[in-house]
C-alpha cells in the first residue's frame, strides 16, 4: 500500500474526523497521538488494527467489559531515568506503580477472555508483566503518597527519635505555659505559632521576665512571641534529626530510582500500549455512535458501499434531529469509473466526499458507517480535486491550479489508484475545457484506475456512455417540485435542469426563451432529452413501485382466499361425514325400534334375536376385514412407533441435561460484576430487588425500602447498574 498525501486528507475533511476522535480519548497522550493518525502503508498492520477496533466495539455489547485504560503520563520520569544519578519524585513513583498495575490487570483480563478478544490479547501478550516495580514502590511509599516509617531501619530509628524529642518539647513548653500563666505574664490567647514553632504570647511589659528567644511581635506591639528557654535546647536537636530524616529519604529514593532505572524501556512500552488502547477505545466509541462496522474486505478490486453515510454530516444532522440520506455505490472491474451529473445542490459533491472519506477512514484503521453486506478493498493512492483550489501564494487561478493538479494525477495514476474529482473540467472555456477534461478521463481509463467524477459537461456524459467499463449516474430530482431526493441512480446521465430551476425561481419565461436561442440548439435538445428521460424514469420508478405494491397486495389476497377456500372445503367434508354418520345412526335406530315394537306385540325372543343378529352382520359386512398377518403387522408397527417415541424422549432428556451442565459451566465462567453504590441487585435465591447503599470490602448494605440487610457481594446478582 502506498502513501496518501496530506492534501487528499484535507480535501476529504479527515482532520475533522480526527478532532472528533480526540474528544473521545481519555488520556492527554492519547489525544495528542490520535491527531497523528494517517492511512497505513502496511496491509497486515491495518487489518490487525481494524480487527482490534472491531473487538473493542463488540465489548460494549457483552458483559466482559475491557478494564479501564486511563493513566497519568510518565514522560518526565522516563527522561530522568535515562540520566544517571537522578532521582524521581514521589508522585512519579506512584504514576509508575499505577501504570504497572494497570498493565497486569489488562494482561490477566485478555488472557481470561482470549476467545472474545484474540487480537487485543495477542497485542497485550507482547508486553511482559512486571510485578517487581509496584512491590518495590509499595514497600517504600504508602497509599497516601508518603514515605513509610519502615522504608529503612535508619529512617524508622530517626523518626522514633523525632517523636521523642517533639514529646519533650511539648512537655517543656507545657510547663513554661503553666508557670507564666500563673504569673499573669501571658496574653488571653496564651500561645501561638511562629515559623512552625509554638511560642508564648507574652504581654510586652513582661517580656524581660520571660526567659527565652523572641520570635516576633504582634502588629500593635502589645504581644511579644517568645520561645521558652527550656524548649530551645530541644529545637536544635529536632532540626538535626529532621535534616538526618531528609537525607535518609533522599538516599532511599535514590536507591529506588536506581532499582527502577533498568526497566525504563519496558515502562515506555507500557505507556505506548495504553496510548494505543486509548486510541482504539476512541475509535470504538466513534463507531458506536455512527453505527459503523468492519465490512467484508475483498482481495479483488471491488468497492461496494451500501447505505453509506458521511460521518461528519450524519453526526451534525443527528444533533439537529435532521435526516441524513445514505448512498449506495459500486466500483468493480466491469464498472471502474462513474460520471455523476445533475443540478447543483443535488448531493453530487457530498456523495463524492462520502466515498473518499470512508475509504481514508478505513485505511487509517477506523470502522465505517455502511450496511453489513458492503464490500471494500484497499487502494495504494487516493487522488482528489475537490473544492475551490485557488492558490493566492502562487498567484494561480482556479483553472491553473487544477491543471497542475491534473498533471500530478497523470504522473501518479495507475490501476491501484482511486481518483475523486469534483466539477471536472470547470474553470475555462466550456468547449476547450471539456475537450481537455475528456482527454484526461481517457488516460485515467486506459491506465485501469478507479474513480468518481462530477460534471455538467455533455461530452463527458457521452464518453462515459461509450466506454465499456464506465457508466453515467445522476442524483435524482423530483420532476414536480424540482427538489433533490439525494438518491444516486446508476446507468443514466443527469440533466442540470438549468431552465426548469430558473423558471421555478420566478425568472420570466421570455428571458429563459431568449437564453435558449443564444446557445446551440443541439445542446438544448440534448439537455432536454436527458431531462425528459429522467422524468420518464422517475414516473416509471413510481409506477413500478405502485405495481409492485399492488402485486404484493394481490398475492396476499390470493393467499388469503386460498386459505379460506381450504378451510371451507375442510368444513364441508366434515359436515358430509357427520351427515352420513347421522343417517346411518337413524337407519339403525329405526331398525332397532321396529324390532322392539314387534317384540312388544308378540313377546317372542327368537325372532328378536334373529333380527338383531341380521342387522349386526349387515353392518359388520360393510367394515373392512383384516387378516391375522395384517393385524400382527399393525401391532408391530404400533410397537415400533412407541419405541421410537420413547427413544426420542430419552434423547431430549439427555440433551436437556447437557444444556443444563453447559449453563452451569457458563455461570461459573461468567465474571462477577463489579458492584458500586446505587446498583439495583437481588439475592441469587430471592426475588426482592434492592439498592446498594454502602460497600465495605466484600460486604454490601442493601436497602429494600422497609428494611436494610448486610450481605456478602458473592450472594448478589446485578439487576441494573447505576447510570452516571
Amino acid at each position: 500500500m502506498g502513501q496518501i498525501n496530506a492534501k487528499t486528507l484535507q480535501d476529504l475533511e479527515f482532520p475533522a474526523v480526527l478532532e472528533q476522535l480526540k474528544a473521545r480519548c481519555n488520556t492527554e497522550l492519547g489525544k495528542e497521538a490520535v491527531l497523528e493518525l494517517a492511512p497505513f502503508t502496511d496491509k497486515a498492520s491495518l487489518l490487525t488494527v481494524l480487527g482490534q477496533t472491531s473487538e473493542y466495539l463488540a465489548s460494549f455489547a457483552n458483559e466482559n467489559r475491557i478494564p479501564n485504560h486511563g493513566f497519568d503520563a510518565i514522560n518526565k520520569e522516563l527522561k530522568l531515568l535515562k540520566i544517571e544519578n537522578t532521582t524521581l519524585e514521589l508522585s512519579g513513583f506512584r504514576r509508575i506503580g499505577a501504570l504497572c498495575r494497570s498493565m497486569s490487570i489488562h494482561k490477566k483480563f485478555f488472557k481470561k477472555f482470549k476467545e472474545y478478544y484474540p487480537l487485543l490479547c495477542a497485542y497485550a501478550d507482547q508486553f511482559e508483566e512486571n510485578t517487581t516495580i509496584p512491590q518495590q514502590i509499595d514497600n517504600i511509599i504508602d497509599k497516601f503518597g508518603e514515605i513509610r516509617d519502615d522504608a529503612s531501619f535508619d529512617l524508622k530509628h530517626i523518626r522514633q527519635q523525632i517523636n521523642q524529642v517533639r514529646g519533650k518539647m511539648n512537655q517543656s513548653f507545657g510547663v513554661a505555659l503553666t508557670r507564666y500563666q500563673a504569673s499573669e505574664f501571658l496574653d488571653e490567647i496564651r500561645e501561638s505559632v511562629v515559623d512552625n514553632r509554638r511560642v508564648l504570647a507574652v504581654k510586652a511589659m513582661y517580656r524581660k521576665k520571660v526567659r527565652g528567644t523572641v520570635m516576633g511581635a504582634s502588629k500593635t506591639g502589645s504581644i511579644v512571641y517568645i520561645v521558652p528557654e527550656t524548649t530551645l535546647q530541644y529545637s536544635q536537636e529536632l532540626s538535626n534529626l529532621e535534616f538526618e530524616e531528609k537525607e535518609e529519604i533522599q538516599r532511599i529514593l535514590n536507591a529506588l530510582t536506581n532499582e527502577i532505572r533498568p526497566f525504563q524501556e519496558q515502562l515506555g512500552n507500557y505507556q505506548h500500549y495504553f496510548i494505543h488502547i486509548d486510541i482504539t477505545a476512541s475509535k470504538a466509541k466513534y463507531a458506536d455512535e455512527l453505527n459503523a462496522i468492519l465490512p467484508e474486505i475483498s482481495e479483488e478490486r471491488r468497492l461496494f458501499l451500501r447505505d453509506a453515510y458521511h460521518p461528519l454530516l450524519f453526526l451534525n444532522n443527528r444533533s439537529k434531529k435532521e435526516k441524513t440520506w445514505p448512498q449506495t455505490i459500486e466500483l468493480h472491474g466491469e464498472n471502474r469509473i462513474i460520471v455523476i451529473s445533475g443540478p447543483n445542490a443535488g448531493g453530487k459533491s457530498i456523495t463524492l466526499k462520502t466515498i473518499g472519506l470512508l475509504q481514508v477512514m478505513l485505511q487509517s484503521g477506523l470502522l465505517i458507517p455502511v450496511h453489513e453486506r458492503s464490500t471494500v478493498c484497499f487502494f495504494d493512492k487516493i487522488l482528489t480535486d475537490i473544492g475551490d483550489n485557488q492558490s493566492i501564494e502562487n498567484h494561480l487561478s482556479t483553472y491553473s491550479y487544477r491543471l497542475k493538479n491534473m498533471n500530478q494525477f497523470l504522473k501518479r495514476c495507475n490501476a491501484k489508484t482511486l481518483f475523486l474529482i469534483d466539477e471536472f473540467g470547470t474553470g475555462s472555456d466550456p468547449e476547450l475545457g471539456g475537450a481537455l477534461a475528456e482527454s484526461f478521463l481517457e488516460v485515467f481509463y486506459e491506465r485501469g484506475a478507479y474513480g468518481v467524477i462530477t460534471t455538467h459537461y455533455a461530452n463527458l456524459k457521452l464518453l462515459a456512455n461509450e466506454l465499456p467499463h464506465a457508466t453515467n449516474a445522476n442524483m435524482r430530482f423530483d420532476n414536480q417540485t424540482l427538489q433533490p431526493t439525494f438518491q444516486l441512480i446508476l446507468g443514466e446521465a443527469g440533466s442540470s435542469f438549468t431552465f426548469e430551476v430558473a423558471q421555478k425561481n420566478g425568472i420570466p419565461y421570455s428571458l429563459i426563451n431568449k437564453a435558449k436561442k443564444k446557445i446551440d440548439r443541439g445542446k438544448v435538445r440534448f439537455d432536454a432529452t436527458i431531462s425528459k428521460l429522467q422524468k420518464e424514469r422517475s414516473k416509471m420508478a413510481k409506477t413500478g413501485s405502485r405495481l409492485q405494491d399492488e402485486e404484493t397486495k394481490a398475492r396476499e389476497e390470493a393467499k388469503r382466499l386460498e386459505e379460506l377456500n381450504a378451510k371451507v372445503k375442510s368444513k364441508l367434508e366434515n359436515y358430509q361425514e357427520q351427515y352420513d354418520h347421522n343417517q346411518r345412526m337413524i337407519y339403525l335406530g329405526n331398525k332397532l325400534n321396529d324390532a322392539a315394537e314387534k317384540y312388544f306385540l308378540d313377546n317372542k325372543k327368537r325372532p328378536l334375536i334373529s333380527e338383531l343378529l341380521r342387522v349386526v352382520e349387515t353392518e359388520n359386512s360393510k367394515r373392512k376385514k383384516i387378516s391375522a398377518k395384517q393385524a400382527k403387522a399393525k401391532k408391530a408397527q404400533k410397537k415400533q412407533v412407541a419405541n421410537e417415541l420413547e427413544q426420542k424422549i430419552v434423547e431430549v432428556r439427555k440433551e436437556k441435561v447437557i444444556q443444563k451442565k453447559k449453563a452451569v459451566q457458563a455461570e461459573k465462567v461468567k465474571p462477577r460484576p463489579i458492584f458500586k453504590v446505587g446498583d439495583r441487585v437481588r439475592l441469587f435465591d430471592g426475588k426482592a430487588v434492592g439498592t446498594i447503599d454502602k460497600l465495605e470490602k466484600n460486604k454490601a448494605v442493601v436497602n429494600y425500602g422497609l428494611f436494610t440487610t448486610n450481605v456478602g457481594v458473592e450472594q448478589l446478582d446485578l439487576v441494573e447498574a447505576k447510570t452516571n
